[in-house]
């Protein structure tokens, strides 16, 4: 059966638009971004009905750290739609336990237990409750401009702009500057829980912290006997050129949450992967949390192909050598264009363009797209555009990235006059 271009552009906007939601399909239309997503394979995605072909350096986030639709991330889907199902959350699980069981070896330190969700917002609220609930204190620092997802306690942790609309802060949370230890250590007391923090906070334009910034949250916490929470849903599974990008800062979290990538783009699948001594509140209360799809036995062997490709020496050499091509690019782009172009926020491919002002990111959205390139803007700090593109590009492809966003960067300054 056909699924993609069933019908014509304006039929399916339409759709969007009656059943989904209006307002996206007003305001991607109304800046001529109505792309619907059609054929997609490995680094481009093409439109349902025109076949205009972009680049994809957005990636959601992560979730296409493999690219579209990986050949061996579908072979295993096919393989354990043969044999399973979503099976049951509440019984024990062969599949869970495998996948829990390389995790543990994969992690830093001793990360030993694991609980699986489907979204990086849902295993982020299992963090904070598992955080108050094993320290019995209440208080959770997070930064300012963060991000860690739309439900409950994640959007509580981040930025007042996704929350505001929805009523009064719950009580506890506390927020701070990203990368600023004196802040931290101001608000840091006996009654925290938790500090939770994006290892590079995507949204708020990828900020790269100081080297001695995770050593010393991590000594602050332990400390006050406040948990430390890193969020790798988006650094994490090789985006660094490291398997989990709080490696660079050789820092062990209490706890550590996954997502996007863990699904390789073909099925939903989060995690919640913390020290052996905090499975004793579990232990206590075995069914104190349940998710109905977390870690559906169906989507296990599709996590545990994405963890053995990602953390293969040879995958993440390879992101570390497209990291340098991307690094050594744009030298030359900010020769070339020193009126608009700040610099390069990198980390391996977590990588940020810094503009001069905060019109340039939503306008360097609109013009990536007119030059075949999907890339989102920072929406926490609009002076920057995100650039994730798929880990296995080749540097072939790394170049013409490059070479499209020179042409990028030259019509964003006729536009602004810069």
């Amino acid at each position: 059966m056909k699924y993609i271009g069933l019908d014509n552009k304006e039929g399916i906007v339409n759709r969007f638009a009656q059943y989904v939601s209006s307002g996206k399909a007003e305001t991607f239309k109304m800046f001529g971004l109505d792309f619907v997503f059609g054929h997609r394979e490995g680094a481009y995605v093409r439109d349902a009905t025109s076949g205009k072909k972009l680049i994809n350096c957005h990636c959601n986030g992560g979730v296409f750290n493999l690219g579209h639709r990986n050949p061996k991330i579908i072979a295993a889907l096919t393989k354990s739609l043969k044999e399973l199902d979503i099976g049951n959350h509440h019984f024990i699980s062969e599949q869970r336990a495998i996948l829990a069981e390389k995790l543990a070896e994969l992690t830093p330190g001793d990360l030993t237990y694991t609980v699986f969700g489907v979204s990086g917002g849902e295993a982020i609220d299992l963090a904070i409750k598992l955080a108050r609930g094993y320290t019995g204190k209440l208080k959770v620092i997070s930064a300012v401009g963060g991000y860690h997802g739309h439900t409950g306690l994640a959007l509580a942790a981040g930025d007042e702009q996704y929350r505001k609309p929805f009523g009064p802060q719950p009580p506890g949370f506390v927020q701070v500057p990203f990368g600023d230890i004196a802040a931290l250590r101001q608000v840091i007391d006996n009654n925290t829980a938790a500090v939770i923090y994006e290892t590079i906070p995507a949204t708020s334009g990828m900020p790269i912290p100081p080297a001695d910034f995770f050593p010393q949250v991590r000594k602050l916490c332990s400390e006050h006997g406040a948990l430390l929470i890193i969020d790798e849903v988006q650094t994490g599974l090789g985006r660094t050129g490291k398997l989990w990008g709080i490696e660079y800062y050789d820092v062990v979290p209490d706890i550590m949450v996954i997502g996007k990538g863990l699904s390789g783009g073909i099925y939903p699948m989060s995690a919640t992967c913390f020290k052996k001594e905090l499975e004793s509140f579990f232990h206590e209360n075995p069914f104190i949390h349940v998710s109905t799809f977390g870690g559906a036995e169906v989507g296990c062997p599709v996590a545990l192909a994405v963890l053995e490709e990602s953390s293969r020496t040879e995958f993440l050499e390879h992101v570390r050598e497209l990291a340098k091509v991307f690094a050594e690019g744009f030298e030359e782009l900010k020769r070339k264009h020193p009126t608009i172009l700040v610099g390069l926020r990198q980390l391996g491919l977590m990588m940020g363009i810094e503009m001069v002002n905060d019109q340039c990111g939503p306008i360097m959205t609109k013009t990536c797209y007119d030059h075949g390139i999907l890339s989102i803007y920072a929406n926490n700090d609009r002076r920057v555009s995100q650039l994730l593109p798929p880990l296995i590009i080749d540097k072939k492809l790394a170049y013409e990235i490059v070479e499209r966003l020179d042409g990028v960067l030259k019509d964003i300054k006729e536009f602004l006059r810069l």
